[in-house]
C-alpha cells in the first residue's frame, strides 16, 4: 500500500516572493513523507494551472511567467496518489509585484541661505514599490544615515550652513527592492543670500533726516527774505 501523503509544501525556488513584470519564477511542491507515484496539481485562485506526475521522491517544479498583476495572486498545490480520492493541499503563496523607482527630486523650501542658518533638504521618488531607501550626499560624500520610508513621503534632513564649503552641490539617491535600480537626483545648490550691512539702515535714516532739513530750509527762505525786502524799500 502506498504511504499516506502528508500536506505538501509549496515554496519559491528563487527564495523570494518579490517579482518583477515579465519574470520567470519556479514553485516547488513536495509531499514528504509520501510514496510515489504522486500527482501534483498547481492552482491559482482555485483554478488549475498545471499538473505533474512524479515517480520518484523529487519535488514537482512549476515554472510561471509573471505577465500581469493577476499572476501574483494566491497559489496552492495538491498532492494525491493516482486513482485515489481526496488529496492533500499545501500552504498558499502570493507573490509581491515590485516596481522600479523613478528618479528622485531633491528640493528645499529655500534656495538661498547665509552663514549661521539652518536649512532643510527633501528627497522624494514619486513612483516605485515601497519601502524606498534614501541617502543624501554633498559632492561624493554621504552626509546622513540611510532613511527608509515605508510610506509615500519625502525623506528630510536638516543642515547647518557654517562655512562657504556648505554651499557645495547636494544630491540624493533612492533605491528599493527592485534589482539594480538605484537612481540619483539632479544636483542642488544653495545660493548665498545678500547680507545687509547693519550700518545701511542708519545711513538711510540720516539721509532722510538731511533731506527733510534741506526741504524745510528751502521752504523757510521766503519767510525771511520777504520781510527783509520790504524793509529795504
Amino acid at each position: 500500500f502506498p504511504e499516506v501523503l502528508s500536506n505538501p509544501k509549496l515554496v519559491p525556488v528563487q527564495g523570494t516572493l518579490n517579482v518583477v513584470m515579465k519574470q520567470n519564477v519556479t514553485l516547488s511542491c513536495l509531499s514528504e513523507p509520501g510514496s510515489p507515484p504522486v500527482r501534483y496539481t498547481l492552482f491559482k485562485h482555485n483554478q488549475q494551472v498545471s499538473a505533474l506526475n512524479r515517480s520518484d521522491l523529487a519535488p514537482a517544479l512549476f515554472t510561471l511567467t509573471i505577465s500581469s498583476a493577476s499572476d501574483v495572486g494566491q497559489y496552492k498545490c495538491k498532492a494525491e496518489h493516482n486513482n485515489s480520492s481526496g488529496g492533500k493541499y499545501s500552504n498558499s503563496l502570493s507573490f509581491t509585484l515590485i516596481e522600479p523607482i523613478s528618479k528622485p527630486v531633491l528640493s528645499s523650501p529655500t534656495s538661498q541661505a547665509k552663514k549661521g542658518q539652518n536649512v532643510t533638504l527633501c528627497c522624494f521618488s514619486e513612483n516605485g514599490s515601497l519601502p524606498i531607501t534614501y541617502l543624501f550626499f554633498k559632492g561624493t560624500q554621504n552626509i546622513s544615515p540611510q532613511k527608509t520610508m515605508q510610506k509615500r513621503e519625502a525623506a528630510v534632513i536638516f543642515l547647518f550652513i557654517n562655512s562657504p564649503s556648505d554651499f557645495g552641490t547636494y544630491k540624493c539617491k533612492a533605491n528599493n527592492s527592485f534589482p539594480n535600480n538605484t537612481k540619483y537626483s539632479n544636483g542642488f545648490n544653495f545660493t548665498l543670500a545678500e547680507e545687509r550691512s547693519h550700518s545701511q539702515p542708519l545711513l538711510i535714516s540720516l539721509g532722510l533726516i538731511l533731506l527733510l532739513l534741506i526741504t524745510g530750509f528751502a521752504l523757510a527762505i521766503p519767510f525771511f527774505l520777504v520781510p527783509l525786502y520790504k524793509a529795504s524799500e
